[in-house]
């Protein structure tokens, strides 16, 4: 699986390397987080998505839990990412909770496509876009939106150009009954921002109203 490279950043939290071992999640963390967890694990989603558990970052929090995934047509990625859910009993007056929700997500484009002036405003709108579609409260929202190039000269000049993008972003999700937020629901609009990214057609008649790139580079082989 092609996991996300890189560290995750969080404005409100700090960073941390997501490859450090999970901090517990058994029986003896906050019966909220368990729930949240539990949700997370039992989510269905689109099949072009795979999911699974990655290591989490230790510092962020005292309790947080990860997945990765990566959009799959065929034998080929298209995009992959990182979602990490954070909870702290204690709050947190930055994130204004006590859960917050922190992801990266990256895709190939084509050079066109990321020189367009308005592409990172266009990738933070569908970001907010895919929680406001579902119908989601969350607040404190804050991320990054970053197109990186990169050409090759001399012994690697046979090798196209390419370009990424990359969207790094946190927000805090509305805890419902028993403090636990829908995060279900949170991993199903983070999974419609992978599809967005990747170039997937709308999974269905509710979901017509996604507007995906209308250029990306060809998948990569995995």
């Amino acid at each position: 699986m092609a996991a996300a490279q890189g560290r995750l950043s969080d404005d409100a939290g700090g960073t941390d390397d997501p490859k450090e071992e999970d901090l517990h999640t058994g029986e003896t963390a906050p019966l909220p987080f368990r729930a949240a967890v539990d949700a997370l694990r039992s989510a269905r989603l689109r099949p072009q998505i795979e999911v699974e558990p990655t290591r989490a970052p230790q510092r962020l929090a005292p309790h947080s839990y990860a997945l990765e995934a990566t959009v799959v047509d065929g034998d080929q990625d298209l995009a992959d990412g990182r979602l990490v859910l954070l909870h702290d009993p204690a709050g947190h007056d930055a994130w204004r909770g006590t859960f917050r929700l922190v992801t990266l997500v990256r895709a190939e484009l084509e050079p066109e496509m990321a020189a367009d002036p308005l592409l990172p405003e266009v990738c933070w709108t569908w970001l907010t876009g895919a929680l406001q579609a579902r119908g989601l409260t969350y607040g404190e929202a804050s991320g990054t939106v970053t197109r990186a190039s990169s050409h090759y000269f001399g012994g690697l000049s046979a090798r196209p150009s390419a370009s990424q993008i990359e969207i790094r972003a946190s927000w805090t999700p509305q805890e419902g009954l028993g403090g636990a937020p829908d995060t279900a629901a949170h991993l199903a609009s983070w999974c419609d921002l992978l599809a967005q990214v990747a170039g997937l057609p709308p999974a269905g008649p509710g979901d017509a109203s996604v507007v995906t790139l209308p250029q990306r580079r060809g998948p990569q082989s995995r």
